[in-house]
């Protein structure tokens, strides 16, 4: 197939993404729609992500918050099915703008803070219920749910398999609750299998490889590395829907 080795490194990057490097795998489709269309690139990796989703919950059936787990997955499953509803009237290139909006306010407010950090922020219900219907929105729509769930996770100061394994469970369950809406959509129709097999194996070694990196990674370089990748990914959001309204 034409353009394999974009699909490679995007697969590779998406299982990076849920062996701990979050933010990284919402990066792969529009890394893959700068040669192909990016309905097509959702379509084909849409099973990477599924299969990863699972391997990611093993590494990290450990080490999670449950407390954020029952704020999150019940407004993420919310969140998708409102998109759901929503995705014929929604515009996807402003939804991209307004996702990467958020991922820059935070890391904005977080790098420009001045004077000490103040003390980590708790488990709200209320804040939670809000960020994860946002996530399971734009997880449907845009395959980019990272920057709401990290602008929640993120102040909390989680220790880093804990913020891992959570963000790992929760996207598990989102995107499992997506397949219904994608496979009544045809979204899995046409699927070269072969390939996909070849990118699930790819995805897998990439989600052990992100695993290890989080192990090494000191608690304070992981928290920097994941808000250098989301201020990246928002970036990319911000300019693929600009080019979209253009």
């Amino acid at each position: 197939m034409d353009h394999l080795y974009i699909l490679l490194i995007a697969a590779l990057i998406v299982g990076a993404s849920k062996g701990g490097l979050a933010s990284a795998g919402a990066i792969a489709v529009p890394l893959c729609s700068l040669v192909m269309n990016p309905v097509v690139a959702a379509a084909v990796l849409l099973p990477v992500f599924l299969v990863t989703d699972w391997v990611g919950v093993f590494l990290y059936r450990r080490d999670f918050s449950a407390r954020n787990l029952a704020i999150l997955i019940p407004a993420m499953f919310a969140g998708v099915l409102l998109a759901t509803v929503i995705t014929p009237y929604t515009p996807e290139p402003l939804l991209l703008i307004v996702t990467g909006l958020i991922g820059l306010w935070y890391v904005g407010r977080k790098w420009l803070a001045r004077g000490p950090e103040g003390p980590a922020a708790a488990a709200r219900v209320a804040p939670g219920l809000f960020w994860g219907v946002l996530t399971g929105v734009t997880s449907f729509i845009t395959h980019s749910g990272a920057p709401p769930a990290q602008a929640f996770l993120l102040p909390q100061r989680l220790p880093k398999l804990q913020f891992a394994g959570t963000i790992a469970i929760a996207f598990a369950a989102g995107n499992l609750a997506k397949l219904p809406g994608y496979w009544a959509l045809g979204a899995l129709d046409g699927l070269d299998w072969t390939l996909t097999a070849i990118l699930a194996a790819t995805g897998i070694a990439g989600t052990i490889l992100g695993r290890r990196l989080v192990g090494v990674l000191p608690d304070a370089l992981y928290l920097r590395v994941i808000e250098v990748l989301l201020f990246g990914l928002s970036i990319v959001l911000i300019t693929k829907g600009a080019l979209g309204v253009l």
